[in-house]
């Protein structure tokens, strides 16, 4: 069975970085798209960002300058890598894997989310 793992959420100060890996295990990576999702107290679960299979990516507005989705297929891993950081990136990090529909990232399985918290 798909297994999703990630790393290296934590706390910073406002205008850090962090990078956070997920590795990706029980079935064929190489295929499959991969999803970052955020969730913050009393808000909805939001698609940060994808990547395609070939390497094609999408962020959320939110986002778009700071993170920086990528992924190495000999590692099985997707990362990303979040700078300038901001109070209201805090929120649970998932990663997912999953495919597409046309446009829009569609997720089947889901790692067991990484704090990230961004204290001002």
């Amino acid at each position: 069975q798909v297994q999703l793992v990630e790393s290296g959420g934590g706390s910073v100060q406002a205008g850090g970085s962090l990078r956070l890996s997920c590795l990706f295990s029980g079935g064929i990576f190489s295929i499959n798209a991969m999803g970052w999702y955020r969730q913050a107290p009393g808000k909805q679960r939001e698609l940060v960002a994808d990547i395609r299979s070939g390497g094609s990516t999408n962020y959320a507005d939110s986002v778009k300058g700071r993170f920086t989705i990528s992924r190495d297929n000999a590692k099985n891993t997707v990362y990303l890598q979040m700078n300038s950081l901001k109070p209201e990136d805090t929120a649970v990090y998932y990663c997912s894997s999953g495919y597409y529909s046309g446009k829009y990232y569609s997720p089947r399985y889901w790692g067991q989310g990484t704090q990230v918290t961004v204290s001002s």
